[in-house]
């Protein structure tokens, strides 16, 4: 064992009674003010807003910032907010917190599920606080509120960001793009957490990989309309377009490792009228996923030759192929997982909080890992221990997943969960 790490290693541990006994001043903030978290939660949920659209849910944020005393900067890439609150001399550091929800109707069946509506493309589609931002929100908000209460116990700098788009995986690179790191200084960590579809009062993470890259797929298949009758008269793209559904599975059987992960998967086929008619073109979008580099580039380069070869066997023109970059794979800093773990054992049990594997969907808190700032991205549970104990057993009843209409986290645990853990996690890193 080297120096550095062992002098890390014992100032963590060395910590470790004094987070302790603050842990306790945090739960009776968090305790103290959950009224008023759980009118500000209920509220969210039932006022979702789509990506880079959330223009009431930013104003709402930047004004219970400003009330807890941060300096709130509004409109940073489009509809992010940045709240700023200095404490003295010490480290910077970003608390992430999204904003933004679902284009999809809630079934959750609470009395303040969301009603709202929004445009998308140019239709009308319902909105849904489907994935828990609103949770995240609210927790960030009692983190904030609660680290101001305790400001004698720590030092440095707080930068509280409220993303857009991170649905989308397009609002931290906007946010970065319109000179966040700039405009406001580069931090020296950053945090983000996320619920989960696991009991309550627990607390989930890993060291190094957390979550996947993401790619999506557009792809336009392009043919010879004409009568369902006359097939030979025409290109059918309908034909080529399932062809290549189908076949673009061997990239991921034949030609990936398959000790790697990696994931296509074709959601959604758009094309043609009535079942007589043959389409000038078909369109296909999907999404890719992998964890690494090396990976993602196998499975790109032979979704765009599977596609073309598609249509080449028809002899049909070249489709169009769009591969989309999405968000790139959030990565755990090792050193500051291992600072943080202890003191979230410490505090929830080390029955309650556990390394777990790598999860296969996408999110772009990734951008600001990459930026080169030591991240920890961790999950929180949201439904009840009975709950989820029911739903491991065979033929118990499942429980919904993130994106799906019915999900429906038990607000006042989960809410003190999240927020009990990252203010902890925060003061870990600028304790006095």
């Amino acid at each position: 064992m080297t120096l550095r790490p062992l002098a890390a290693f014992l100032s963590s541990v060395l910590m470790l009674p004094a987070l302790a006994q603050d842990g306790s001043a945090v739960t009776g903030k968090i305790d103290a003010m959950y009224p008023k978290l759980d009118a500000i939660y209920k509220d969210l949920h039932a006022h979702p807003e789509l990506a880079f659209q959330e223009v009431r849910t930013a104003a709402k944020l930047a004004a219970e910032m400003r009330a807890i005393g941060f300096e709130v900067t509004e409109k940073v890439g489009k509809t992010g907010i940045v709240a700023i609150y200095k404490n003295g001399s010490g480290p910077t550091v970003l608390v992430r917190t999204e904003m933004d929800g679902l284009p999809m109707e809630e079934k959750s069946g609470f009395d303040y599920s969301s009603k709202a509506h929004a445009q998308l493309d140019g239709k009308d589609t319902m909105v849904a606080h489907s994935c828990g931002h609103d949770v995240h929100m609210t927790a960030w908000l009692a983190t904030a509120r609660t680290l101001v209460a305790l400001k004698s116990q720590w030092q440095g700098t707080l930068m509280f960001i409220g993303q857009p788009a991170e649905e989308i995986v397009s609002g931290a690179k906007a946010m970065i793009g319109d000179g966040l790191f700039t405009r406001f200084g580069k931090p020296d960590y950053a945090f983000a957490l996320h619920s989960w579809p696991h009991a309550y009062g627990t607390i989930g993470y890993n060291s190094g990989p957390v979550s996947s890259n993401s790619d999506a797929i557009e792809i336009t298949f392009k043919g010879r309309g004409g009568h369902g009758s006359a097939p030979d008269k025409a290109v059918d793209p309908v034909m080529i377009a399932a062809r290549f559904v189908v076949d673009v599975q061997t990239v991921i059987s034949r030609e990936k490792d398959p000790k790697e992960f990696g994931v296509v998967t074709i959601g959604a086929i758009n094309g043609g009228s009535v079942g007589n008619i043959i389409p000038d073109s078909v369109k296909v979008r999907g999404t890719i996923r992998s964890y690494t580099p090396q990976v993602r580039e196998k499975i790109l380069a032979g979704v765009r030759r599977t596609a073309i070869a598609s249509a080449a066997m028809a002899d049909a023109p070249a489709p169009d192929v769009e591969l989309i970059p999405g968000g790139a794979a959030i990565i755990n800093d090792e050193k500051l997982v291992a600072r943080t773990e202890g003191v979230l054992k410490q505090a929830f049990g080390n029955d309650k909080v556990w390394r777990m594997p790598a999860m296969t969907a996408s999110e772009d808190f990734s951008q600001f890992a990459n930026a080169g700032i030591p991240a920890m991205f961790f999950f929180t549970g949201v439904y009840s221990p009975e709950a989820v104990a029911e739903a491991e057993k065979p033929g118990g009843k499942p429980i919904a997943f993130n994106h799906s209409p019915y999900y429906a986290p038990v607000p006042e645990p989960s809410i003190k969960t999240a927020a009990r853990a990252m203010t902890l996690a925060v003061m870990n890193v600028m304790a006095k």
